[in-house]
């Protein structure tokens, strides 16, 4: 289930609510990670915190190889440069 759009097929795309939003902010979180050159493979909703009467969804952005840890410690440290430069 983790890394899946599990979420997705279970609930309409126009859906509100705490857990298709938190699947639309999964799904804009990939895009911008796969536009800047990362991919999470196993990025997705935490599905114990989707449960209950008062769900509060959690992103869960899993695990990734050294490389992918690497190049987001880039990415992070490249936008904190162009931060302090504004």
């Amino acid at each position: 289930m983790y890394g899946s759009d599990v979420v997705t097929t279970t609930h309409d795309r126009g859906a509100t609510g705490p857990i298709p939003e938190a699947e639309r902010v999964r799904r804009e979180l990939r895009d911008a990670l796969e536009e800047a050159g990362v991919t999470l493979p196993s990025l997705g909703l935490d599905p114990l915190s989707c449960t209950g009467p008062n769900p509060r969804p959690l992103i869960d952005l899993g695990r990734c190889d050294m490389a992918t840890a690497r190049g987001l410690t880039i990415l992070l440290r490249e936008h904190r440069e162009w931060g302090r430069e504004r």
